[in-house]
């Protein structure tokens, strides 16, 4: 199952993603937010990586104003790779050297367009594995020492 909230800075390009998500035939559940009203952004990044983080979920996106804040507070759950994208080589790059299990994009620098682009990019990706997994191992002992 896939994710994917935003705050209020980012409602459209989510819906436009949403939508994508659909034509493409992937289940994924819309967490929010469902209007203009300002919002916290790490209230919604909970509500993805959260269960990214407990296995509930097997992947997500994120979206705020610029995706910085957001990204910001995804990754401070466990287990969680969320990448942020500004086009669709670092969204590839993202799955296949970092296995990236959320991707995280900004609503008020990507456009439409672009951003089914970078989201097309990412889902089509596959993690390499080989020695892009040892890197990750590394970040996994680094979450052990001080994520506790």
């Amino acid at each position: 199952m896939m994710l994917i909230a935003s705050d209020h800075g980012a409602l459209e390009l989510k819906e436009s993603i949403a939508a994508f998500l659909t034509e493409r035939g992937i289940d994924f559940k819309d967490c929010g937010a469902y209007d203009a009203a300002s919002v916290d952004y790490p209230d919604y990044a909970e509500k993805v990586a959260g269960p990214v983080s407990r296995g509930e979920a097997e992947r997500g996106i994120l979206l705020c104003g610029t995706g910085i804040g957001i990204s910001i507070a995804a990754n401070k759950f466990p287990g969680v790779r969320a990448a942020l994208a500004t086009d669709a080589f670092m969204a590839e790059m993202a799955k296949v050297h970092n296995n990236a299990n959320i991707l995280v994009l900004g609503g008020r620098t990507t456009s439409p367009e672009k951003g089914r682009e970078i989201v097309a990019a990412w889902l089509d990706a596959s993690f390499e594995g080989g020695r892009h997994q040892g890197r990750l191992d590394k970040i996994t002992a680094i979450e052990q020492r001080f994520c506790r």
